[in-house]
């Protein structure tokens, strides 16, 4: 992870930008907000520590907050997400388990295991963050439709994102 810092810093970047600067500008009537940057945690490696995951998904999520004005709303979902990851990747493991040196990226491990996983902690995220932005359950249905629809949306772009970078480079 060391050798590959400077690549990760990049894609912090990046990722950041592209949500603050134009996917937070990007909302179908108000139900699908498209949240990109979480793909930053999906795609660390497998072998990052959980002290280190949960950290860099607070700096993740406070990085987005202070540019959305949302009050710590996205750490928390950013780290309650990084929690889970780990047990996440124990449901979906192969059976031989993870090989050193790979990722958890699609190029590794398919389209398969790679949506299922996103799938799990994308849905962990987006619910988290859209029942803690209204705090009340008097909207449950149309919460968990903008939660669900969201969720589509992400899934959706961090899959295009995952085949345009297939080939090319690690992220």
């Amino acid at each position: 992870m060391i050798k590959s810092l400077p690549r990760y810093i990049l894609s912090f970047i990046v990722l950041v930008f592209l949500q603050v600067f134009i996917l937070n500008n990007i909302q179908f009537s108000g139900y699908i907000n498209p949240y990109i940057y979480v793909l930053f945690i999906l795609v660390l490696p497998f072998e990052t520590p959980k002290w280190l995951l949960l950290i860099v998904a607070f700096a993740l999520g406070l990085t987005i907050d202070l540019f959305s004005s949302t009050i710590g709303m996205h750490s928390s979902a950013t780290v309650v997400m990084a929690f889970f990851r780990p047990y996440v990747l124990k449901i979906f493991a192969p059976r031989d388990g993870y090989e050193s040196e790979t990722l958890p990226q699609l190029r590794y491990y398919g389209a398969s295991w790679f949506l299922r996983y996103s799938v799990f902690l994308i849905l962990i995220h987006h619910f988290f963050l859209f029942y803690v932005e209204v705090f009340r359950f008097s909207n449950f249905f149309s919460t968990f439709a903008r939660a669900i629809l969201s969720s589509i949306f992400t899934i959706i772009l961090v899959l295009i994102s995952q085949y345009f970078y297939r080939k090319d480079s690690r992220l």
